[in-house]
């Protein structure tokens, strides 16, 4: 594990946390603490809004953010340039550093390290690779390996985005009422519009600003 890897896997783990058991995890008192709010990107279209949704978070007052991401979902923006225009605040995690961060036993497991840290998850956007993977329980990446360690205590909201005939294929239903009835997440959308493939309908995320607005408005976060 480089020196730099391992020094930002220390950053997420505030006071010892993830030294810790989860119960010993303290509540969130927003503004008393900083609030840890990860967005994982999966493979669709929708992650080209990533940037404005890490950024518009880091507008806020005590407010940090990390990023999980697909192999797919970095062929629509550059974690490059979100790392060096947030200034180092974040980094977009992905499966190249899962594996880069463990040699031997006793190094910490990225994912665990980072479901320790989160307060809230953003799954922005959830492509139907990604949601059918959480739903039948498969973790073969990063981001659906992070999923499967959560707590269930954490709050997860889902924002599908997909093709409108892939959004309305009944697999897509099953596998929505599971993410919601059996492992309590909040999923919010798509919305109709052209999508990028140029069909008319259901599939688009919700619009990223709205994504932000629902963390604001749930821990009533102010501007910095």
């Amino acid at each position: 594990m480089s020196a730099e890897t391992a020094s930002q896997i220390a950053r997420l783990l505030p006071n010892g946390l993830g030294a810790k058991g989860d119960e010993d995890r303290s509540p969130v008192e927003y503004p008393n603490r900083t609030l840890h709010v990860l967005v994982a990107a999966s493979g669709s279209v929708a992650s080209i809004k990533l940037p404005l949704i890490v950024t518009e978070l880091l507008s806020y007052t005590n407010v940090d953010v990390q990023v999980v991401a697909s192999k797919s979902a970095t062929h629509f923006f550059s974690a490059e340039a979100i790392e060096q225009q947030c200034k180092g605040r974040v980094r977009v995690w992905t499966d190249a550093d899962e594996w880069a961060s463990w040699r031997r036993i006793g190094d910490p497991v990225l994912h665990i390290e980072l479901r320790r840290w989160a307060d809230i998850v953003l799954v922005a956007p959830c492509s139907a690779n990604t949601l059918a993977k959480i739903s039948n329980g498969i973790c073969d990446n990063i981001v659906t390996s992070f999923m499967r360690a959560l707590p269930t205590f954490v709050p997860v909201y889902l924002f599908p985005a997909m093709n409108t005939h892939m959004y309305s294929h009944p697999l897509t239903a099953k596998q929505l009422k599971v993410v919601q009835d059996e492992l309590g997440y909040h999923v919010r959308g798509p919305i109709g519009k052209t999508l990028a493939c140029g069909d008319v309908g259901l599939g688009a995320m919700t619009e990223w600003s709205d994504i932000v607005q629902l963390v604001v408005d749930k821990y009533r976060l102010q501007k910095a």
